[in-house]
């Protein structure tokens, strides 16, 4: 349907007139929201209020999401999770519908963003300075306290989004930080939201995206000597998901 001009101009105006307005009193309200729990909300009412922010976005998009492989998350258990990265939208789909306590691992630059830096530290987010290694160990060992009862944290491991929706190269941060803190890897496959938004651009289009939780990769042993091996069978699932909704030899 994006490739009928007809509808897709027609729905830029509604993006215009409708969407961005929405969009604008929504992040208006939030922040007033956001200004108040930062000082009295605990850090799970902020998360509930990310996911409240994740299904709006997607409700005036709007952008309807199903999920599978639930049945392959254990409640108790803390993950790494790790899913490819096609869209700003991602975001949306992991925040609303990931049925997983989680926290993003973010780069200290965010850190110094007014409000959302603030507001990341107190929903528990992990900053990590990836100029200094002494400061990065100790983020990670400071997680480690985090990373319990069903906590789990979340990379996208290509580092950035995808254009042309292909899996690119993984870096190994979320694989390290896995053998650090003892935990499985669970890997994700998140489709169609390039089609929603592409990376790179603002033609933003309704769509149906899709969320797989595939089955967690036990990281017993795995070490930093064969953690290539940890990084390619997390890839491998992840790029199944895409095989199997696009073809194995489709553009995803």
């Amino acid at each position: 349907m994006r490739d009928n001009k007809i509808l897709f101009n027609l729905y830029q105006v509604y993006k215009y007139l409708v969407f961005f307005p929405l969009l604008g009193i929504f992040i208006t309200l939030d922040f007033m929201v956001v200004f108040i729990f930062l000082f009295i909300a605990s850090e799970r009412s902020i998360q509930l209020a990310g996911v409240v922010w994740a299904r709006f976005n997607s409700f005036i998009t709007p952008m309807f999401v199903k999920v599978f492989g639930t049945e392959n998350i254990d409640p108790k258990q803390s993950y790494v999770i790790v899913a490819n990265h096609q869209s700003q939208y991602d975001i949306f789909v992991v925040y609303g519908w990931l049925p997983i306590d989680f926290r993003w691992v973010m780069k200290m630059e965010l850190r110094k963003v007014p409000i959302l830096g603030y507001y990341c530290y107190k929903a528990g987010h992990i900053y990590v300075d990836r100029s200094n290694s002494k400061a990065a160990i100790e983020s990670i060992n400071a997680a480690k306290s985090k990373m319990k009862n069903g906590t789990s944290v979340m990379f996208f491991p290509e580092g950035t989004r995808s254009v042309t929706g292909r899996l690119l190269e993984f870096k190994k941060g979320a694989f390290k930080f896995a053998l650090d803190l003892g935990l499985p890897v669970l890997p994700v496959t998140i489709i169609g939201t390039k089609e929603i938004l592409p990376a790179n651009s603002i033609g933003l289009f309704p769509g149906n995206a899709k969320m797989i939780i595939h089955k967690p990769i036990d990281i017993a042993g795995y070490t930093e000597r064969n953690i290539q091996d940890l990084m390619e069978r997390a890839k491998q699932s992840i790029q199944q998901g895409l095989d199997d909704h696009y073809g194995p030899t489709a553009d995803a």
